[in-house]
């Protein structure tokens, strides 16, 4: 009980507290929330992912997280398409429910966590900052692929998947590694720097101020099917898949801790820009946000204990 204690007070309770504030701040302000995605999808999430997969050394233990992050996002896709059709939902809701469960939020929630429950370890983080890449990968392609599928075509789907800068970061990132120069010592790249500092607290308070435009309809059961399953088959899964790929020490914690986290709040700005599903996509990313604070400290106490 001690421990638990001390990883909701450590770990859970810092994180919380700055999503609070965001929330707070936006029913006395009216936050602009538009101006806070777009520095966040333009600005704090490339500078991040172009500076930690730069500074990263890609190990050959990292193809882990990898093979991971696929068979995890097709063993949910499968589970989750499945209980759609069980569900008998439509095509739009099916698409919304899949982006829900599939997509935790390896960002602003998952990498401070893994920051503070980690004691700011580099590897710790680099193993987090690889399943952030991942995911964000993903979810700029598959992720969208599947809202737009609920409306629109494939082609017009794909369109829209390329029109967003994490990608083409992503690749030039991987391009820069490729150069004997040392870009670190460039003299534009503090400035890159003082912007991945930025994102975890801008991050964090955007968080707050999203989730204090979202009502939740206690009504539905959609969207606690969704939340359990994000929040408790997403660690079972990993549980499974770790042992699968035997995966252990560090690596594990962090892949079961992460998988673990509440939806990924991209989701809810996926289904907003396609029109696909809103009310519910808001929803679950607010639902499993407050559950995840029971949810993900009893995670990590059981990483404690099993790894």
């Amino acid at each position: 009980m001690d421990l638990l204690f001390y990883i909701f007070t450590e770990n859970i309770a810092p994180i919380f507290l700055i999503i609070s504030l965001g929330y707070i701040l936006n029913n006395f302000f009216e936050i602009d929330i538009n101006s806070l995605n777009k520095l966040n999808f333009y600005i704090f999430v490339p500078a991040l992912v172009l500076i930690q997969i730069y500074n990263t050394e890609l190990k050959l233990e990292m193809m882990n997280i990898v093979y991971f992050s696929l068979l995890f996002l097709v063993i949910i896709s499968l589970i989750s398409t499945a209980l759609s059709k069980y569900r008998n939902y439509g095509p739009s809701l099916t698409n919304a429910f899949k982006n829900s469960t599939i997509f935790f939020n390896a960002g602003n929630y998952s990498l401070p966590l893994i920051a503070l429950i980690f004691n700011n370890s580099a590897y710790a983080f680099s193993i987090q900052v690889m399943v952030l890449i991942l995911q964000t990968l993903l979810i700029y392609t598959v992720g969208f692929f599947n809202a737009g599928r609920g409306k629109v075509g494939l082609k017009s789907s794909l369109k829209k998947v390329f029109m967003y800068p994490p990608i083409y970061v992503i690749i030039l990132a991987f391009i820069m590694k490729t150069f004997s120069y040392d870009f670190s010592g460039f003299f534009l790249w503090p400035a890159m720097e003082y912007l991945e500092q930025g994102f975890i607290s801008v991050a964090l308070l955007t968080l707050g101020v999203q989730l204090s435009r979202i009502k939740i309809n206690l009504e539905d059961p959609s969207i606690y099917i969704a939340s359990f399953f994000r929040l408790l088959g997403g660690p079972l899964i990993a549980f499974l898949l770790i042992l699968i790929l035997g995966i252990d020490g560090i690596m594990a914690k962090v892949l079961f801790i992460t998988s673990a986290a509440p939806t990924a709040v991209t989701t809810a700005l996926i289904a907003v820009e396609y029109d696909n599903q809103p009310s519910f996509a808001s929803q679950v990313v607010m639902m499993t946000t407050i559950l995840s604070v029971f949810s993900v400290t009893f995670v990590i106490y059981l990483s404690e204990i099993i790894f």
